[in-house]
């Protein structure tokens, strides 16, 4: 699980795919998960702060890409949960634009790491920041939709939002 030693403030919003979870430093987004997601942290000790400038703006942002209305985010992120080989996958993924999709070979190969297929996958599987650092685009090597720790059914329906729009 990434380490989150960072304070952090949080607030709840509804999606048509259930409930999430956004957490912020004074700064930038660290976290977005959807309830019941793994490799969440527990964040009962973070306060809730529904006015925080950086979770308002991530919660508007993911809003209006539920409403087919946003295709790319502009939030500063805080990838620093994770090790420097996560962070590296996780920018990674933020350069699979709107619509596209990639496989973890693929990402393997971006990072320079091409024998690292499974590490790469693991990586993408504890990605903090659901959906605005799009690890829902990444598929299996036949294009097979393979795990997504929000589950299976969400990722479908991501990438079902992203073809329509």
């Amino acid at each position: 699980m990434p380490n989150f030693t960072t304070a952090a403030q949080r607030c709840q919003i509804t999606t048509p795919l259930g409930a999430m979870t956004l957490a912020a430093t004074n700064t930038a987004l660290l976290g977005a998960w959807f309830e019941g997601q793994q490799h969440q942290p527990d964040v009962a000790q973070w306060p809730l702060a529904d006015r925080h400038p950086v979770l308002a703006q991530a919660a508007a942002q993911l809003q209006q890409y539920f409403a087919g209305q946003r295709q790319q985010f502009e939030l500063p992120l805080d990838l620093s949960a994770g090790t420097p080989f996560q962070q590296d996958i996780w920018r990674a993924l933020l350069a699979l634009g709107h619509g596209h999709t990639s496989s973890y070979g693929a990402i393997a190969s971006t990072v320079q790491r091409d024998r690292a297929v499974r590490a790469v996958g693991a990586a993408v599987g504890r990605n903090p920041i659901s959906i605005i650092v799009p690890c829902h685009r990444v598929l299996g090597a036949n294009g097979a939709l393979t795990g997504y720790a929000g589950g299976l059914e969400r990722k479908t329906a991501l990438l079902q939002l992203e073809r329509s729009a």
